[in-house]
C-alpha cells in the first residue's frame, strides 16, 4: 500500500519542482516505487496469498505507469538538453 501510494506522493511534487533536474529526480523515485510495488504484488502471487488473476489488472496498470513514466523522463532530459 505504501509504495503504490508514493507513487502518485513523489509525481504530485515533481509537478511542483523548480527544475527539470528536480522533476526528473521526483518521476525516477516515482518508477522506483513502482518497481517496489510490482516486487509486493508478486510477493502475494507467488505466496498464494491473492489469486493471480486478482492481481493480473493492477501489474498492467503498474507496467502501462512504468511505459509512461520511462517516457516522460527520456522527454524531459531531451527537452533539457536542448535548452542547455
Amino acid at each position: 500500500m505504501r509504495s503504490g501510494t508514493s507513487v502518485g506522493a513523489h509525481l504530485r511534487e515533481g509537478k511542483r519542482s523548480r527544475s527539470n533536474a528536480e522533476m526528473i529526480s521526483k518521476t525516477e523515485c516515482a518508477l522506483q516505487e513502482l518497481e517496489e510495488t510490482l516486487y509486493w504484488l508478486e510477493l502475494l502471487s507467488d505466496s498464494g496469498i491473492v489469486k493471480t488473476e486478482r492481481l493480473s489488472d493492477l501489474k498492467k496498470e503498474a507496467d502501462e505507469l512504468t511505459a509512461i513514466l520511462v517516457a516522460s523522463v527520456k522527454t524531459i532530459k531531451k527537452h533539457r538538453k536542448k535548452n542547455e
